[in-house]
């Protein structure tokens, strides 16, 4: 008989952010190891078929955090799915990840949580005011929730670092995030996939995908973009939702809202920007270069690990609007250097991870912790 695996998230589909698409990926492959429930908000839209026994699904508050979403989580609800569990997977640090840690602690319930992002960077950038009180608050949030887990995966030996720095003293493991490189690939032809999406293929594309959150600093890309506009024939497409959609009134920029699949227009980019302020992997950064698309990223995370500055990418100092313009412009002007470039930053993400094993070192993970 399969192991009961409650999977506890305040981040799921059909919202489609990286945490929902992380768990779209790894989800298949736990089912045939474990009875996977899931505990989620009720995001709106259509909700795509997941093999899970139970999808739990709490309604959202008319509250947000920034871009983050709050839900009305049923703490009384959460035990009773948590007291069938034979392990808890958490994700989140938000309402439902924390009741369902709160029960698995008290119920003596393994409990295992992934961590997607250091999470007083992403609240403190998260808001306009009362940046250090909310980073000093959840800090403490955190070394105090994650000292209760019995284990913390980590994308990146450096998010596991960073942990233990600042007090978590909780068993770390290292699993890094997948790409399927056999469906994110370069396009055969880029006029094509340009006008496959309904650009014009004469165009140069600069372009960003993910949440539109404060934490991605879209400003900063944003004030580049207007300085090599008149240089080049280009066009910034911003494929992703979320806050201060309005700053994307330009008619050279093209904002396509949330997409379910983003591989047509990652095929389309000449160049792509992460402006991030805070990240661990950016799942975006890795597909896109799984696309042969050139990056130009901040170093954040375990993004400086595998961009390599003038390499298989490039690097810019976060909020450096002067250097990724250069840096831009550079790419822009030069298509033997996008080829050049995007070529090998394919080949550094062929090389890495594959959901498949991400998911089968997950797997061992919680069995160990069941066993």
């Amino acid at each position: 008989m399969k192991k009961k695996l409650l999977i506890s998230t305040d981040c799921f589909l059909p919202r489609w952010d990286g945490i929902a698409r992380f768990l779209k990926e790894i989800i298949p492959p736990l089912s045939k190891e474990f009875d996977v429930s899931v505990v989620c908000p009720q995001f709106p839209g259509e909700m795509p078929k997941l093999p899970v026994t139970h999808l739990h699904r709490y309604p959202l508050l008319k509250i947000r955090f920034g871009d983050i979403y709050f839900s009305w989580a049923s703490t009384s609800d959460i035990r009773k799915h948590v007291e069938q569990a034979d392990i808890v997977f958490n994700h989140t640090l938000g309402p439902i990840g924390l009741a369902a840690m709160k029960a698995a602690n008290r119920l003596d319930v393994p409990l295992v949580s992934y961590v997607h992002s250091i999470d007083w960077e992403l609240a403190s950038r998260a808001v306009k005011y009362g940046k250090f009180v909310v980073e000093l608050f959840v800090k403490m949030l955190v070394r105090w929730k994650y000292n209760k887990c019995d284990m913390l995966i980590t994308p990146s030996t450096g998010v596991s670092d960073m942990l233990s720095v600042h007090g978590i003293r909780t068993k770390k493991e290292t699993v890094p995030l997948g790409v399927d490189v056999r469906r994110f690939v370069p396009s055969a032809s880029k006029a094509m996939a340009k006008k496959a999406i309904g650009l014009d293929s004469r165009e140069l594309v600069v372009g960003f995908c993910g949440r539109i959150g404060r934490e991605k600093d879209l400003p900063t890309l944003l004030k580049a973009f207007r300085r090599v506009q008149h240089k080049h024939k280009v066009r910034l497409l911003i494929v992703g939702a979320g806050i201060e959609e309005s700053e994307f009134k330009n008619p050279r920029i093209t904002l396509t809202g949330a997409v379910d699949n983003v591989v047509p227009y990652l095929q389309a980019m000449d160049v792509f920007v992460l402006p991030s302020l805070t990240e661990t992997s950016s799942l975006a950064t890795m597909e896109a270069m799984a696309c042969g698309v050139p990056v130009i990223a901040t170093p954040v995370g375990s993004v400086k690990e595998y961009v390599e500055d003038g390499v298989n990418g490039f690097i810019f100092p976060r909020q450096d609007v002067d250097v990724l313009s250069e840096k831009l412009n550079a790419l822009l002007k030069s298509a033997k250097v996008r080829e050049t470039v995007g070529a090998a930053g394919r080949q550094t993400i062929t090389f890495r991870a594959t959901w498949e094993q991400t998911a089968q070192k997950i797997s061992r993970i919680l069995h160990e912790l069941t066993s």
